[in-house]
């Protein structure tokens, strides 16, 4: 096991921790919004992301569009954490109460099923007291490609 790869076959955890950095660092999006990625592991990833003013829609609580981001952004790296490039299909997101201004969502992707090409993802998310704020499930397909190809880490 001198190579590259064959040290992350034997640790599939240190290859999901150095494909959320890589992809992370590449992520100016999740940057922007301020959203952390957290924890990522073989199948599942959690993100967080404060509620800033910025963030507010007309009726003053959390934009749905940034909630789903989040999620979507966890689906990703979720779906990615093997490192074997792979995109969205298809999601669905349930929106169950409001986020609002100061709360710090937390978004927590859970691979439900991996087969062949395509897998399906549960994404809950919750505020900083636990509280459901949305629901969503992704439907992932692999693509071409690896987000980390060569010991340097070049893409």
């Amino acid at each position: 096991m001198n190579n590259f790869k064959d040290n992350f076959v034997a640790d599939p955890h240190a290859l999901a921790r150095a494909v959320g950095a890589v992809m992370y660092e590449r992520d100016t999006g999740v940057q922007t919004l301020g959203i952390r990625l957290e924890e990522i592991s073989p199948g599942y990833a959690r993100m967080t992301m404060a509620v800033r003013p910025d963030m507010l829609n007309g009726h003053g609580i959390c934009h749905g569009g940034f909630i789903f981001t989040l999620a979507d952004s966890a689906f990703a790296y979720a779906c990615n954490s093997g490192n074997r490039n792979t995109v969205a299909s298809g999601c669905a997101i349930e929106f169950l109460a409001p986020g609002t201004q100061g709360d710090v969502l937390q978004a927590e992707a859970v691979e439900q099923s991996r087969t062949g090409k395509t897998g399906v993802y549960d994404i809950t998310i919750t505020n900083q007291d636990g509280k459901r704020i949305a629901l969503f499930r992704g439907k992932s397909y692999q693509i071409r490609g690896e987000i980390i190809s060569d010991p340097a880490g070049e893409r």
